[in-house]
């Protein structure tokens, strides 16, 4: 089966390296892990992943965080793939730095990519794979904090992040939402 698996993020330097790039360092380390590289194509850059006899292809919208749903809407298309195989990757400050949570659908929390997709999609009936970010910011500092580099130990934890976040969309083509949702769903430790 096919799959498209979404990593939000904005392109560009000063962007690589921040929270808010999570989707974008998840696929990035996939690829790698895969020995295989991203191409700059339509609305974004792809890659190819294969795994247990489903196709994944992954995607780095470059339409920035907030025009997302641009490049989803298109790529569903171009793959003709229904909302089920679809897992959007992203940061959520919602939830403790490096926690992991797996959804079959729900609303887009807050966050600007997500209500760009839904809005795109019509629909919010499309899984999602959210990445702890934490909320250690001040009144009034959460823009500063998201678009922020990550710490030498978040930076240290990311590894392990990656992997995790990887076993999980894995699991999810293999195994089913719900399963997965099971294996993913834990607190770290």
């Amino acid at each position: 089966m096919n799959y498209l698996v979404v990593g939000l993020g904005n392109i560009g330097a000063e962007y690589a390296d921040t929270r808010h790039n999570m989707g974008f360092m998840v696929l990035d380390a996939w690829a790698k892990a895969s020995n295989t590289v991203f191409e700059t194509s339509r609305y974004g850059s792809i890659a190819e992943v294969s795994f247990k006899g489903n196709r994944f292809t992954l995607l780095k919208p470059s339409t920035y965080m907030n025009l997302s749903g641009k490049a989803v809407r298109y790529w569903m298309g171009q793959l003709k793939l229904p909302l089920e195989r679809l897992l959007v990757i992203s940061d959520d400050l919602n939830i403790p730095f490096g926690t992991l949570r797996l959804r079959k659908s729900g609303s887009a929390g807050g966050h600007n990519g997500l209500a760009n997709i839904t809005e795109m999609l019509g629909s919010q009936d499309y899984a999602r794979l959210r990445v702890g970010i934490g909320n250690d910011f001040s009144r009034g500092g959460q823009i500063d904090f998201v678009l922020g580099g990550l710490s030498d130990e978040e930076e240290a934890a990311m590894p392990d992040i990656c992997n995790r976040a990887i076993d999980g969309i894995k699991a999810f083509a293999a195994l089913g939402a719900d399963k997965a949702m099971n294996i993913v769903n834990t607190r770290t430790k």
